[in-house]
């Protein structure tokens, strides 16, 4: 028998006798209606606080606490359904510890709850920020916040809303003392006919359970009466047919560990998989986040992909995964632990890597596919696209967006797994490199901010651990750019400087991300209106561009200085700034970027007290703008000599000037306004992350 099609075997044996290899009833729930009630009671009843006078002024927290597998997380989601018309604001889910035990950080808990209520947070911001943002925005609607798998009461504590009309149901594995005014929810197995009807739905088929009920009775004892336990017997039984209920409960039986009864079943299963099926199960906790689709899978198995998904499928049916949305399943949290024992102790380190290897390299090529889709017809990207086998391509952006969208919490924790295991440091670059690239194909530049900023923390991590001094410089450049979108001017001049140190600390140089990083500090300066220090840094950079012959930087930065002399009041310097910067603009033929200059220059003049140089530098400016066939350009100049004429006692010349204008923006469907503006805005500082 090939392992790889184990789904085939099962759909055999159900053809043979009738009886359906799937199992529809797998997201039914099961009894717990004590629980259920008890729960509903727990939000009406009044808090401690309440009846001492002082009504708290946060959101009622239930626990509903349990041993993995004893569906504490199922009852949680049973319950909100049944309450969430009370909660305008919606169900928001979150899960508070990682596959493999890993507490998640309170900063991408509250980033991730934002993102579900569609409420921007600043790119990189702080654990304490976001949680007030995240409180502020919790108190303005009703939201019930189910949160999965909560380690330590502090992590409860840090994201309870501010308000009575929000409802907080978190899961643990025990009490969380600490978090006042709760009551845990201790759940234990399902009551009898509870248990023997999940059975029946497991097994696909009511008849073998009620022909033989005293068996039906001791499998469900056998499984404890837990959930998962009793969804494995059941899945167990419905790949297999011709299998009595009663040689179901004895086989367990014999596997016996009555204080684990879900490790007992998932021995049961696992043991009967085909080798290659139980292989690639055991390789399913190195899924990023426990989310696994077909493509994923068969990186991790090194098969195909319609192999991987009537694996997945089989799973699926057998109780060992759970449904994650279209196409996807999701290693549940009572597995996880099972699957990595198993992993350590069958599998060789070095196939693990190569496992691990492959599920990233299959990623990369995922996400080169869902940024080639948007890439224009006939370039090279969507040639390439072409040639991919169909699993691993998408047919329209549309298709790729949400396929993004769906898998991005997945993708961010296969990143940070990526560089936390330290021995794929290179493939890690070139996923987390992918990554970025598909975000900015797909959303906006403040939209993708915040993954950025965080895929730009783990390069930087991988470049510190391997010495990859150019690397480092680049993601603390990037850093700094965020930091100071953001409005952390501090740490962005922190992080211009350590970059800079880094373009010093690598032997072979990179002068171009040292010239950026001095023409950024400049530019943070000026920000700070520290104009000595601005003008100090663009000098600096400015010293590096000519020794590089970069004319263009030369240029840029001469205007630089200009633009923050004029600030300073400094006419002089700004004036020889300018000069120089058109002077370079005329030996690089560009008479547009000249013109601009020289209006600059007309500026200076202007504010120096210096009318007649400043018509003339404005007149030069506009013969250039001409030459060069730019309208709008040519009307902003216009406007400008009106200006001045006015403030000469031209008015005469002042109208045919602005008359000239009007019908020059005739031309472009442009305002007055707007071109005046645009004229304005050639003084203003800008560095480079200012212009992006």
């Amino acid at each position: 028998m090939n392992p790889l099609n184990y789904a085939h075997f099962v759909t055999d044996q159900a053809v043979h006798t009738g009886t359906p290899a799937t199992n529809a009833g797998a997201g039914t729930f099961f009894g717990r209606e004590r629980e259920l009630d008890a729960l509903r009671e727990d939000v009406e009843r009044a808090g401690l606080d309440t009846l001492a006078g002082r009504p708290a002024p946060r959101a009622r927290v239930l626990l509903i606490a349990g041993r993995p597998g004893s569906g504490r997380t199922a009852l949680a989601e049973e319950f909100a359904r049944r309450v969430a018309g009370n909660y305008p604001g919606g169900v928001l889910r979150a899960r508070l510890t990682d596959p493999g035990g890993a507490v998640v950080p309170l900063e991408r808990v509250a980033r991730d709850l934002l993102d579900l209520l569609a409420v921007p947070a600043p790119a990189g911001a702080g654990p304490d920020e976001l949680t007030d943002v995240l409180r502020s925005a919790l108190a303005e609607r009703g939201t019930l916040l189910l949160l999965d798998d909560v380690a330590a009461a502090e992590q409860l504590l840090e994201v309870v809303p501010e308000s009575r009309d929000c409802l907080v149901v978190a899961t643990a594995e025990g009490p969380l003392t600490g978090v006042p005014d709760v009551r845990p929810c201790t759940l234990g197995g399902l009551d009898s006919a509870a248990a023997v009807h999940m059975l029946a739905d497991r097994a696909g088929s009511e008849i073998r359970i009620t022909v033989d009920p005293r068996a039906a009775e001791a499998l469900a004892d056998c499984c404890g009466h837990q959930p998962a336990a009793l969804a494995l017997a059941g899945g167990w039984l419905a790949a297999r047919p011709q299998v009595s209920v009663l040689d179901a409960a004895r086989r367990l039986a014999a596997l016996g560990d009555e204080a684990r009864p879900v490790t007992s079943a998932f021995r049961l299963v696992h043991e009967s998989l085909p080798a290659e099926a139980a292989r690639t199960l055991r390789l399913l906790c190195l899924a990023p986040d426990g989310y696994v689709d077909a493509a994923l899978a068969a990186g991790l198995a090194g098969c195909s992909v319609p192999a991987a998904q009537r694996t997945l499928e089989d799973f699926a049916r057998l109780g060992l995964l759970e449904p994650a949305g279209e196409d996807a399943h999701r290693v549940p949290g009572w597995l996880d632990p099972l699957l990595r024992g198993l992993l350590e102790n069958r599998e060789r380190p070095a196939d693990v890597l190569l496992a691990r290897a492959r599920l990233l390299e299959r990623a990369v090529r995922l996400l080169h596919s869902c940024w080639a889709v948007t890439e224009p017809d006939g370039t090279e990207a969507r040639r390439e696209l072409a040639e991919q086998p169909r699993p691993l391509r998408f047919g329209s952006p549309a298709a790729a967006a949400r396929w993004l969208d769906s898998r991005l919490p997945a993708l961010l924790a296969a990143a940070r797994l990526a560089v936390a295991d330290g021995e794929l440091d290179t493939l890690a670059r070139r996923f987390i490199g992918a990554l970025a690239r598909a975000l900015n194909a797909h959303r906006t530049p403040e939209q993708v901010a915040p993954e950025q900023y965080r895929l730009h923390e783990l390069v930087l991590s991988v470049a510190q651990r391997r010495g990859l001094h150019r690397e480092r410089a680049a993601a603390l450049l990037n850093l700094g750019d965020l930091d100071a979108r953001t409005g952390r001017l501090p740490d962005a001049l922190a992080r211009y400087r350590e970059a800079l140190a880094a373009c010093r600390a690598d032997e072979d140089g990179d002068p171009q991300a040292a010239v950026r990083a001095m023409d950024s500090m400049g530019g943070t300066y000026a920000e700070l209106d520290d104009w000595h220090r601005a003008a100090d840094w663009y000098g600096r950079a400015l010293a590096q561009c000519q020794v590089q012959g970069d004319l263009e930087g030369v240029a840029r930065l001469h205007g630089r200085i200009g633009g923050v002399q004029i600030y300073a009041g400094q006419w002089g310097e700004a004036l020889h700034a300018w000069r120089a910067s058109a002077a370079v603009h005329r030996r690089l033929r560009n008479p547009q970027a000249q013109a601009r200059a020289l209006s600059e220059v007309a500026r200076v003049q202007e504010y120096a007290g210096r009318p007649r140089e400043a018509m003339r530098s404005c007149h030069d400016a506009l013969g250039l703008a001409t030459g060069a066939g730019d309208t709008r350009l040519q009307a902003a100049l216009r406007l400008r000599l009106a200006d001045t004429c006015e403030r000469m006692g031209e008015p005469g010349d002042a109208l045919a000037h602005r008359a000239e204008a009007e019908r020059l923006l005739g031309e472009t469907g442009d305002s007055a306004a707007e071109s005046q503006a645009t004229s304005e805005a050639t003084c203003e500082i800008h560095s480079d992350r200012q212009k992006g």
